[in-house]
């Protein structure tokens, strides 16, 4: 199913304001970013820094929370210590500059590359040792997280706007295509969006993709959370 990039992606002044106010708004008194969800990829360094990129941490677990989900506390007990050993082999399957844009990246992501296992061994039940309280969406900003340049975040605010059935397995494939067409034309203008919103080159192409998706759908009734 082929992805229909909506307008305000080509709308530079109202996307530019969007990863603005997304990324530097501050609250009042006490000065902290508004958005909690723009700590995500930065909290603890990131979650694919070299020495945690392999396993998750306890900084892992917080950034999700803030793009208001969590697991159970059984399952963030699962991600920590790894009873099984699937999670540290499968991230260490994946290196940590694999890109969602590069073809290098596509047997990583396709069913039965190291990347789709990982998700589905987070996602689904038919796996044992699924964490507790996780879930697809739980499992795609874990990815997002450890794997910010590989794995884009999706969710209910991602389908509303790209108009993605409920269940879609097809969506990275989709985006992966997005961003490789028109020789990269979709890909470089999400990095000239970043660089002029002057947001950091650590914010990654996937990320302002998604922040920009969140945004220009306005509040989602979860507060400043994400």
């Amino acid at each position: 199913m082929e992805l229909k990039i909506p307008e305000i992606y080509w709308d530079d002044e109202k996307a530019v304001r969007l990863l603005v106010e997304y990324f530097t708004r501050r609250r009042r008194p006490s000065g902290d970013l508004y958005y909690s969800g723009a700590h995500f990829e930065r909290l603890g360094g990131g979650g694919d820094t070299e020495h945690v990129a392999d396993r998750f941490d306890s900084n892992d677990l917080v950034a999700i929370t803030m793009l208001s989900v969590s697991v159970e506390a059984h399952g963030a007990i699962s991600l920590l210590t790894d009873p099984h050993g699937h999670w540290t082999r499968l991230l260490s399957l994946i290196p940590r500059d694999a890109r969602l844009e590069s073809p290098e990246s596509d047997a990583l992501m396709k069913e039965g590359g190291a990347a789709w296992e990982l998700w589905e061994r987070l996602a689904t039940k038919e796996y044992v040792g699924k964490p507790d309280g996780s879930g697809p969406v739980i499992a795609g900003k874990l990815l997002a997280r450890k794997r910010p340049h590989l794995i884009p975040i999706y969710d209910i605010r991602i389908k509303q706007l790209f108009g993605r059935p409920k269940t879609d397995h097809s969506f990275w494939a989709a985006l992966a295509a997005a961003l490789r067409a028109d020789d990269g034309a979709f890909h470089h203008q999400l990095a000239r969006l970043r660089d002029q919103a002057r947001v950091g080159e650590d914010i990654g192409i996937l990320r302002v993709f998604d922040v920009i998706a969140w945004m220009h759908q306005g509040p989602s009734g979860q507060g400043n959370a994400r």
